[in-house]
Formats: C-alpha cells, sequence, structure tokens
C-alpha cells in the first residue's frame, strides 16, 4: 500500500494519520489526572484571554476599516489557539474532537463528559482569572481609553445577541476552530503548526463568530469596567452576569455542536468507522 504522504505530495500527516493521532491524544486527554487536566485548562483559558486582549485592541483603533479591523483583530487573536496547540493546554472547543475517541469506543461517555466538564469550568477560570489581571494593570485605559470602550462595547454586542444567532454563530466557530486544530496535527513543526491555525482562526473572528471562551474573557473584564473603571463606562447599559449566562449556553451548544458533530463525527465517518461485516 502506497505511503499517504506520497499520495497527497507532502510530508505533513495524511488526513487518515491525523484521524488516528486526533483520536490517540483525545484517549491521552481523556484520562489525564484531575490536577493536571485542571492546570492545563486555566492557561488554555488565559491563553485564549490572550488573544482576546490583542483582538481588543487591535478593534480600539478607530482609524481601521470594518474589515481590516476584524482580519487583522482576527490574525492577532490567533495567538491564543497557537499558545494552546504549541506550548500545551486543554481547551474546551478543540476538545470537542475527543468525539472521535468516543465514537470508536476507545473512551467512555463519563470519560467525556468529564473532560469536557472540567476543562471548560477550568477554561472560566483562566479567562476571568486574566481578566482580573488585565483590569489591575490599567491596559483598558490605553488610547484615551478606547480599549475599555472597545470591551464594554463588544460584551454588550454578545450578551444583546438573540439566542439562535448565538448558537449558530457557535457552530460556526468550532467548525473553523477545530479545523484548525485539525490541520496542526498534520503539521511536524513549530512553523506547520502556525500555517494551520492562523488562517481559520482569523476567518471566524473577522466573521463574527462566537467562541464560548474568549466571551469568558470579555464578559468579566466588561463588568469589572463597568463597576470599577472610569464614570464614562457606566453610564453605558450594564453587562450582567445573567447576559454573560444567556451569551454563553447557546455558545456552549453551539461550540459543541459544531466541534463534535460536524468536524470530529465527520472525520470518524470517513477515515476511523470499521466497515460493516
Amino acid at each position: 500500500m502506497a505511503d499517504p504522504n506520497e499520495l497527497y505530495g507532502s510530508d505533513a500527516y495524511a488526513p487518515a494519520q491525523i484521524a488516528q493521532r486526533i483520536e490517540s491524544v483525545g484517549v491521552t486527554k481523556a484520562r489525564l489526572p484531575t490536577l493536571q487536566l485542571l492546570m492545563l485548562g486555566v492557561l488554555a483559558g488565559a491563553f485564549i484571554g490572550l488573544g482576546a486582549m490583542l483582538f481588543a485592541l487591535v478593534k480600539s483603533d478607530a482609524t481601521l476599516g470594518f474589515a481590516t479591523s476584524g482580519l487583522l483583530g482576527g490574525l492577532v487573536f490567533s495567538l491564543g489557539l497557537l499558545l494552546v496547540v504549541v506550548a500545551g493546554a486543554e481547551l474546551f472547543t478543540g476538545n470537542n474532537l475527543l468525539a472521535m475517541a468516543w465514537a470508536d469506543g476507545r473512551i467512555t461517555s463519563r470519560e467525556l463528559l468529564r473532560n469536557w466538564v472540567l476543562v471548560c469550568t477550568a477554561n472560566f477560570v483562566g479567562a476571568a482569572g486574566l481578566a482580573v489581571l488585565v483590569f489591575a494593570s490599567g491596559h483598558a485605559g490605553l488610547n484615551g481609553g478606547a480599549i475599555g470602550q472597545t470591551v464594554v462595547k463588544i460584551a454588550l454586542a454578545k450578551q444583546e445577541l438573540p439566542p439562535m444567532q448565538a448558537f449558530f454563530r457557535g457552530v460556526l466557530c468550532n467548525v473553523l476552530v477545530c479545523m484548525a486544530v485539525w490541520m496542526a496535527m498534520a503539521g511536524r513543526s513549530v512553523v506547520d503548526k502556525a500555517v494551520a491555525v492562523v488562517p481559520p482562526i482569523a476567518a471566524f473572528v473577522a466573521a463574527g463568530f462566537e467562541h464560548s471562551i474568549a466571551n469568558m474573557y470579555f464578559m468579566p473584564l466588561a463588568m469589572l469596567l463597568q463597576h470599577f473603571g472610569p464614570a464614562g463606562l457606566a453610564a453605558l447599559p450594564s453587562v450582567t452576569w445573567t447576559g454573560m449566562l444567556g451569551n454563553l449556553l447557546p455558545v456552549i451548544a453551539g461550540n459543541l455542536l459544531g466541534g463534535s458533530v460536524l468536524v470530529g463525527l465527520s472525520y470518524y465517518l470517513i477515515y476511523r468507522r470499521k466497515p460493516a461485516g
């Protein structure tokens, strides 16, 4: 049988090999010790928050046009997933690909749900914790306070998003995030992984899709700014815990569908499902 790499004319892993690697990594992730899983989850939440911080910086520049600021914002936001993929961390949205190992019977439903619940919770701690540090640093006061204004406006837009729109934006977001993770697994070097990650992440950000973990950074930071920041921010409509929950629930559900079903289970059926009989 021919080497898949020769068939595809590349030194990258072929799609069938990626599927096998994703499954094997999924088994390892599902069985990580709880403390290690939580700590890596906190790191991933903070990493995505760093990307979101840079996104807000770009969006605060009023001299940039709509498309330019969206594309540049997406480019810098990709730092978050690059840190997760290269430095190592556990990200809920990327871990939706564990559905492949579950579908193949290599991990149990309990192991799958344990990973998703613990990682999502730890991601929130990391993202919200970074929001506290960024608030304390005074970063939001840069550019004449425009960064703080931008963060609050981003959070308000997310809070006011109708649930069905939030859900489908979450679906589309995590299709692209999981495709970025999938393609990064094809790479054999850090440069390979960076080239694979940046375009899909820049695309989902520029398109305005919804990433649950990024929202776990924006919305707590906006609340901090409105309660303890400049008076002008308090004059805007309030970002609330109820509003944050109203955004996160449909976005998380959409992220799950997009990542686990449309990417993970689709590739399982293509490459990993055993033929009947």
